[in-house]
């Protein structure tokens, strides 16, 4: 059997893209001079993290998540798996993707487009932080799975490494904003930083805010403390 080529992510692949096209208009890249990595924004679309337990409920007894694509993030991906949202007026979200691995937690993300249509009254909170936050069904091929909590809109934020922290003159729990250039452009205050030895440097915004500014490959863009 031949090798598996060594394929880029498509984050990897969306940035050599901007920079391919700044080469060509002979505009600088939006990496500040000696930042030691290139920034990566990514559209986060809806999507759940679940516990082992939910998902044995959802998928039958003994059932692992499996890899449908890996993400940015080392050791993240999007599984094959997804599930149905039920939300208060009945209205379903079908294809809930499902990201891993599991986690201690169950939590739904959404964007306000999202929650409106379901008719879900979602607060805006870091990942992790669902006490007192809606809850809702989740409906898989083999059950049900009642969340008591957990639906949220997740605060935009931006992965760091603590080389990347050093050089933005951040920590743990700023706040930074993005500035992103075009016909759409905008600013995106109110960032989360997040810092872990484990990150690479990475923006996370949902597809409102991504379809407010029209974010394509080659939309500039730049973290401004």
């Amino acid at each position: 059997m031949p090798a598996t080529p060594n394929i880029p992510h498509r984050a990897i692949v969306e940035h050599l893209v901007r920079q391919a096209v700044y080469d060509r208009m002979g505009v600088q890249a939006p990496r500040a001079a000696g930042s030691p990595n290139p920034l990566v924004v990514n559209v986060s679309a809806r999507h759940c993290h679940l516990t082992q337990e939910a998902v044995e409920a959802l998928f039958g007894t003994g059932h692992q998540l499996t890899v449908h694509k890996m993400l940015y993030q080392e050791g993240q991906f999007a599984a094959k798996e997804t599930v149905t949202l039920i939300g208060p007026r009945s209205r379903v979200i079908s294809n809930l993707r499902i990201l891993g691995p599991c986690r201690t937690l169950n939590q739904v993300e959404l964007a306000y487009t999202d929650a409106i249509a379901l008719g879900f009254d979602i607060p805006l909170r870091s990942s992790g932080s669902i006490e007192g936050t809606p809850g809702g069904m989740l409906m898989g091929p083999a059950g049900f799975f009642k969340m008591e909590q957990g639906v949220i809109r997740a605060l935009r934020h931006v992965h760091m490494g603590p080389a990347d922290a050093a050089f933005y003159g951040v920590k743990q729990g700023d706040d930074v904003a993005l500035r992103i250039e075009g016909p759409c452009g905008l600013s995106l205050d109110k960032m989360l930083v997040r810092v872990d030895p484990s990150f690479k440097l990475e923006v996370h915004i949902d597809t409102d805010e991504g379809n407010a500014c029209n974010l394509q490959p080659e939309s500039r863009c730049e973290i401004v403390v």
